[in-house]
């Protein structure tokens, strides 16, 4: 995992893996140490039917780390500035999102799996679901 994130309030996290001959691979994070914040709240998303996009929003104060545990999708990330696509293909490389990041999930395969882990617990005023609005936000 070399490529550089240019969007800003965002990078790569790689996990652990320990690897064991006829029993398969373990991947692990800790809070603090790869997850940079108290877990609140997480889900996964699978089952995405083709073509289909998701978030399409951004966090003003939540934060986020994304590992495709399975398949492959693509993370589309805008920081009002500085625009980055993002292939998540091995399950323990994930990627943080920080807040005020505008991003969009596509490019799900059939098998795909999305976890999301997040730094608060769902609130709908954190949301920005309309992006003119967010490129208001950098006119302040």
């Amino acid at each position: 995992m070399k490529k550089k994130i240019k969007t800003k309030n965002s990078y790569f996290i790689e996990l652990p893996v320990i690897s064991e001959k006829n029993r398969g691979n373990l991947c692990f994070g800790e809070i603090k140490k790869q997850i940079p914040f108290d877990i609140k709240r997480f889900y996964y998303i699978f089952d995405v039917p083709p073509k289909t996009n998701r978030a399409q929003h951004a966090h003003k104060t939540t934060k986020q780390v994304l590992f495709c545990i399975n398949a492959l999708v693509r993370i589309k990330l805008d920081d009002g500035v500085n625009k980055d696509e993002i292939i998540l293909s091995k399950p323990n490389e994930g990627i943080f999102l920080g807040e005020m990041l505008w991003t969009e999930v596509t490019n799900f395969q059939r098998d795909t799996i999305l976890l999301v882990l997040a730094s608060d617990f769902y609130k709908e005023n954190d949301y920005i679901r309309d992006y003119k609005i967010f490129k208001e936000y950098f006119k302040k």
